[in-house]
């Protein structure tokens, strides 16, 4: 059974950090490009950040992001994570874990909420 399972979303202030993690089961974690989304009301979908199933980790953002979030991956672990640094109020949305290769996976969500 697959399973993408995010954690560490919640309330956070503007300027402060919060660290996703998504810990996947039930496939090959190893051979999947591993990516977080956020989505908020009305709007679509969008990715965040994504990083290859290489051991390199090639790393790719959107430019909203650039400079205040790092995704990485634990092979080992079969999680991938997020930080989020410098959190600012157009942060707040549901964020997602994706899995990519020759099928797609998509997590629950998590919400976080960037709010004074």
């Amino acid at each position: 059974q697959v399973q993408l399972v995010e954690s560490g979303g919640g309330l956070v202030q503007p300027g402060g950090s919060l660290r996703l993690s998504c810990r996947a089961s039930g496939f090959t974690f190893s051979r999947y490009i591993m990516s977080w989304y956020r989505q908020v009301p009305g709007k679509e979908r969008e990715l965040v950040a994504a990083i290859s199933s290489s051991a390199g980790g090639v790393t790719n953002y959107a430019d909203s992001v650039k400079g205040r979030f790092t995704i990485s991956r634990d092979n080992a672990k079969s999680t991938v994570y997020l930080q989020m640094n410098s959190l600012k109020l157009e942060d707040t949305a549901v964020y997602y874990c994706n899995a990519v290769w020759n099928l797609t996976y998509w997590g629950q969500g998590t919400q976080v909420t960037v709010s004074s």
